[in-house]
């Protein structure tokens, strides 16, 4: 069955307009054939359209479509990819899908390292299973931003961490795209010992090399969950091994940025977390670029806090009822530290912070973003929640009210006796929340089975 086969329509859209029927298959848009969603996206721009579409009994017809310039034409088809998605050809020694319990949804072990998610959703990829044709199409079609997972730019030693025989390759790959003018924002999985120190040297000159193709660096450190049997010995970074690196990735980007007017590489909120280090000022990360690495994330939601506590009257906190917080355990004492700054201006405010200890995952697991409904549960069933207990949304599984061992917020709220409020990574909604205001809530997204894995990280 063709994956270009049309599954709806969307009402009052220009190709509803034209007369485009549910149940045909686009083949091809101006005389370009359609192979997936980027060749659709890319053709389907301009104002005035031929599409070329198959009826489900085979005979072919010509529909003319007019639109705006960049107007969404209105189809939607059997995957959003139009195209099955690209699975991993790696076998990475810090992968996190491979350190996943037994017994989850086969779409959590399910590892994506597709070029079109990268460019639709954010999603990293290695560039290892790309063919000749697709960089070039890549590189045709002007397809920008892509996100790399780089890790090392010394070929033998990404084919060693990526257990990829072409994973050197992916290096020139990128120097192609760089001369072509792509841009591209790059990852680096820090492992101890492995990739950092001299190594982590190299891959910096390289990719500033490729600058400002290159647009922006982050150094992430490898994650380490209790499900590593028969896995490559890895372990987390310690504290003065942390604050080492964060010296040497300031240090490089300190020169950089006095050369070039940007820092170019930044080290994730984790990093300082660990290293026991204040988080660096808010100009020192420019444009947050890396946001979704964890890059001056809690930096950014301190200062949106702090603007909104500024504008708030502390007439307007008198009436909040006691809450709670439950994160992470590298992020409590920064939230803690929030609410702290709340009570100096309204010495109204009761608000506790639960830092979750990750028993499903383990210990060596802070972020809040992987806790589950069933530690939250155990940890703080009989714990004196307030009036609400305040989660961040990323806990949850994208647009969707499941956590990742597939509690529910549903079943987290019956059994822990307390509404439970999922809070944005946003400074402003977390006062609001605090306060007992209301926030915006969660976009709900359901996701189809085929697509469910493309939000993975």
């Amino acid at each position: 069955m063709s994956l270009t086969k049309i599954r709806s329509v969307d009402p009052d859209s220009p190709a509803r307009r034209a007369g485009v029927r549910i149940g045909e298959t686009l083949t091809e848009v101006n005389g370009h054939p359609i192979v997936d969603v980027l060749d659709y996206k890319f053709h389907t721009y301009d104002p005035r359209l031929i599409l070329k579409l198959k009826e489900e009994n085979g005979r072919e017809r010509t529909v003319r479509v007019r639109k705006a310039e960049g107007e969404d034409l209105g189809l939607n088809f059997e995957t959003y990819l139009m195209d099955r998605a690209r699975s991993c050809a790696n076998r990475c020694i810090f992968c996190f899908v491979d350190q996943m319990p037994p017994g989850m949804r086969k779409s959590l072990y399910f590892k994506d390292d597709d070029a079109r998610l990268s460019f639709l959703m954010g999603n990293y990829l290695t560039l290892t299973n790309l063919s000749q044709r697709e960089v070039e199409r890549i590189i045709a079609l002007r397809i920008s931003p892509i996100n790399v997972s780089v890790h090392t730019t010394d070929p033998d030693l990404r084919c060693e961490m990526l257990k990829n025989r072409r994973a050197g390759e992916g290096i020139a790959i990128m120097r192609r795209f760089a001369q072509a003018s792509i841009t591209m924002n790059c990852q680096i999985v820090s492992c101890p010992g492995i990739n950092d120190g001299p190594a982590l040297d190299r891959t910096l000159l390289d990719l500033a090399d490729m600058a400002p193709a290159v647009n922006s660096i982050s150094v992430v450190p490898v994650g380490v969950t209790k499900y590593r049997e028969g896995l490559y010995p890895l372990r987390p970074y310690t504290q003065q091994e942390a604050a080492a690196l964060i010296d040497q990735v300031e240090a490089f980007a300190a020169a950089h940025k006095a050369q070039h007017g940007t820092s170019l590489v930044w080290c994730s909120d984790e990093f300082y977390l660990l290293a026991g280090r204040p988080l660096p000022q808010e100009d020192y990360y420019e444009e947050f670029t890396q946001l979704d690495n964890g890059v001056g994330m809690l930096r950014l939601l301190r200062q949106e806090f702090c603007r909104g506590l500024n504008l708030m009257e502390p007439e307007e906190m008198e009436g909040t009822t006691p809450f709670s917080i439950a994160t992470g355990v590298s992020a409590a004492p920064f939230l803690t530290e929030l609410i702290d700054l709340a009570r100096e201006k309204c010495g109204k405010i009761e608000g506790t912070v639960y830092p979750i200890r990750n028993d499903f995952f383990g210990e060596t697991i802070t972020v809040a973003g992987l806790v589950t409904g069933g530690d939250l549960i155990a940890q703080l069933r009989g714990k004196p929640l307030g009036e609400r207990l305040l989660i961040p949304q990323n806990m949850l599984r994208h647009g969707e009210r499941g956590f990742l061992d597939d509690v529910s917020l549903d079943d987290v709220e019956r059994e822990l006796g307390a509404p439970v409020t999922p809070v944005a990574q946003d400074g402003y909604e977390l006062l609001d929340a605090m306060c007992g205001l209301e926030v915006p809530p969660m976009e709900q997204v359901q996701l189809r089975e085929e697509t469910e894995y493309f939000q993975y990280r």
